[in-house]
């Protein structure tokens, strides 16, 4: 018995590709394409191309902030191309989470956001110091004065000994090492994900 049911799942996994473009032809780069159902999860690259291998659910979910989500039929293929359209509610009711995107009336997690306004408010070198005292549960502190010293950051605290205490950053949808070289200009939103079930999606990468 347990040997037939090794068999059925073999057949029933398959693998997709594809891409993601907006209305314009354009790539949309760090979409995310969701197995539905499941919390097997992949993210377009900077060309809009995913790979994802499906467990035996014949439907993928894209969504991407500022966009209209969809479901995508994919039964019998091995490759898609799927092209979103702009969504007509306000980014400021939006919330990104690692799965995608909800409205803030629909969000359960604990997840805080600035917007590029509330960062531009603040003439700072580097744009990690301008979240200074605009979330709660994020501490930031400089290790010097010097306009490229580096800047820590901590959610709820350090609670780890063995451990890297620093946050997982993801920006557009891929993992970086800082963002403290990004200009404050070119940040439209930045989430802080500080709950289990928000980080979940990033394993303990993002515990």
């Amino acid at each position: 018995m347990a040997l037939f049911t090794l068999i059925v799942g073999s057949l029933s996994a398959q693998t997709i590709k594809g891409n993601v473009k907006d209305s314009n032809g354009e790539a949309v780069i760090g979409a995310t394409v969701q197995e539905k159902g499941t919390k097997n999860v992949a993210v377009t690259d900077l060309d809009g191309n995913f790979e994802i291998k499906t467990s035996g659910s014949n439907e993928l979910q894209f969504s991407y902030i500022g966009m209209k989500p969809q479901t995508v039929n994919v039964a019998g293929k091995s490759s898609v191309t799927v092209t979103m359209e702009d969504e007509a509610t306000a980014l400021d009711d939006l919330v990104v989470i690692g799965y995608g995107t909800v409205r803030k009336r629909d969000l359960t997690g604990a997840v805080t956001s600035v917007s590029a306004e509330d960062i531009g408010q603040i003439p700072v070198s580097n744009v990690s110091e301008a979240l200074t005292g605009k979330m709660a549960g994020v501490n930031i502190t400089t290790t010097e004065g010097s306009p490229d010293a580096d800047v820590k950051i901590r959610v709820r605290g350090g609670g780890s000994i063995t451990q890297s205490n620093d946050p997982l950053l993801i920006v557009d949808g891929f993992p970086v090492e800082s963002i403290s070289d990004i200009p404050a200009t070119d940040i439209e939103d930045i989430t802080v994900l500080k709950d289990a079930s928000s980080t979940a999606i990033y394993g303990s990468r993002g515990a």
